[in-house]
C-alpha cells in the first residue's frame, strides 16, 4: 500500500483548505500540537472547525501513513482476511478508514466514533461522496461499540486515562469479531500503552499477529522500545501548516494486530527491530525472534542469504 493520501481525500483537503489562511492554520497546529504534547484531550485541543482543518494538514498524512503500513501487514500476515465492517473508534477526522477501505475495497459498512464534533463534523465533509460512514459522538468508554469484522483505535489510547485504557481495550476486543487493530506514536509511552493492551488481549484470549512472534513478554528492555517507521511524502499545504521545508516526513509509530481464532494467519516470523546495518562484511539485523532478541550477522559471502538480508527493512519478517 502507498502511504500517500488517496487522490480523493487529497483533492477534499485541498477544497477544505481553499481561501483559509496559511499562516492562521499554522498558528493553530503549533497550538494543538502543544496541546496534544502537553497531555490534553481532542475536547480541549480541537475548538472548532479550523482547528480541525489544521489538524488534518498536519496530522492526516502522517495518521494515513502509519495506518496503511499497519494494514499492509494484516493483509500479509492474513490474506484471506477480508472484512466487510468496520469500527474506526476514536477515528478524528476518519483517517484510518480510508486506510483501511484501500487495503480492503469490499469494507461497506464502516462506523465512525468520537467525541469530538468539529472531527466528525470534517471528516464527514471529506468523505462526501467517496466514502460512507455513519457517525455518532460518543464516549469511547460510555457508548455502546457496534460489533465488527475489523476495529480499530489508531491514536486513541492516549486520550484515555491510564486506569481505565484496560477497560477500553477489552471493549474493543469484544466489538472484534476478527481482529483487532491498535496505533500509537512510535515514543516509548505509545509503547508502554500497548504493551499493557498486548496483556489485557493476551488474557482475553486473543492471538497477537504483530508485530510480535511470540506471546512471551517483550524481550525489550529500557531504554530501548519497540517502534518502526514509514516515510512519506508532503504537499504544500502539509508543509506550510507544520511550518516544516522538507517534501518528507518520517513517522514513527507502534502498534498491535490481535486476532480471534476464525482469522487464518501465517506462521510467525522474526521481526525486524531496527534498520538493518550494512557494511563490507556483510548486513547485521536486530531480530525479535521467538526466543528473544538475536543479533544475526549475514555474511556477504553467502550470496543467497546476503541478497534476501538486503531486501530486508526496519519492521519486515526475516
Amino acid at each position: 500500500m502507498s502511504p500517500d493520501l488517496p487522490p480523493a481525500l487529497k483533492a477534499a483537503l485541498a477544497r477544505e483548505a481553499a481561501g483559509a489562511s496559511r499562516r492562521d492554520l499554522a498558528e493553530r497546529t503549533a497550538a494543538t500540537t502543544d496541546a496534544y504534547r502537553a497531555g490534553r484531550t481532542s475536547a480541549a485541543a480541537i475548538q472548532g472547525g479550523p482547528d480541525a482543518l489544521a489538524y488534518a494538514l498536519a496530522r492526516m498524512p502522517a495518521t494515513y501513513a502509519a495506518c496503511a503500513a499497519v494494514f499492509a501487514e494484516a493483509r500479509r500476515i492474513a490474506p484471506a482476511f477480508a472484512p466487510r465492517s468496520l469500527l474506526d473508534a476514536g477515528c478524528g477526522p476518519g483517517t484510518g478508514s480510508w486506510a483501511a477501505r484501500e487495503a480492503w475495497p469490499g469494507l461497506e459498512d464502516i462506523a465512525w466514533l468520537d467525541a469530538s464534533a468539529p472531527f466528525l463534523a470534517l471528516g464527514e465533509r471529506l468523505a462526501d461522496g467517496a466514502l460512507s460512514a455513519w457517525t455518532t459522538r460518543g464516549d469511547l468508554l460510555a457508548t455502546t461499540l457496534p460489533p465488527a469484522d475489523l476495529v480499530l483505535a489508531s491514536y486513541a489510547l492516549a486520550e484515555i486515562a491510564p486506569a481505565q485504557q484496560a477497560a477500553l481495550v477489552q471493549r474493543l476486543w469484544t466489538a472484534a469479531e476478527g481482529a483487532l487493530a491498535l496505533v500509537e506514536p512510535g515514543t516509548p509511552a505509545g509503547y508502554g500503552r500497548l504493551m499493557a493492551a498486548r496483556d489485557t488481549l493476551i488474557s482475553a484470549g486473543a492471538a497477537i499477529l504483530a508485530p510480535c512472534p511470540h506471546h512471551a513478554a517483550c524481550p525489550l528492555a529500557v531504554p530501548d522500545w519497540c517502534h518502526f517507521s514509514v516515510r512519506l511524502p508532503r504537499s504544500r499545504d502539509h508543509r506550510l501548516a507544520k511550518g516544516a521545508e522538507a517534501p518528507f516526513e518520517d513517522e514513527k509509530f507502534a502498534y498491535l494486530l490481535a486476532a480471534r481464532p476464525s482469522v487464518a494467519a501465517q506462521a510467525r516470523a522474526p521481526r525486524v527491530l531496527a534498520r538493518p546495518r550494512a557494511g563490507k562484511p556483510g548486513i547485521t539485523l536486530k531480530l525479535c525472534t521467538e526466543t528473544g532478541l538475536e543479533t544475526r550477522f549475514v555474511p556477504r559471502r553467502d550470496k543467497p542469504a546476503h541478497a534476501k538480508a538486503r531486501r530486508l527493512d526496519w519492521g519486515d519478517v526475516a
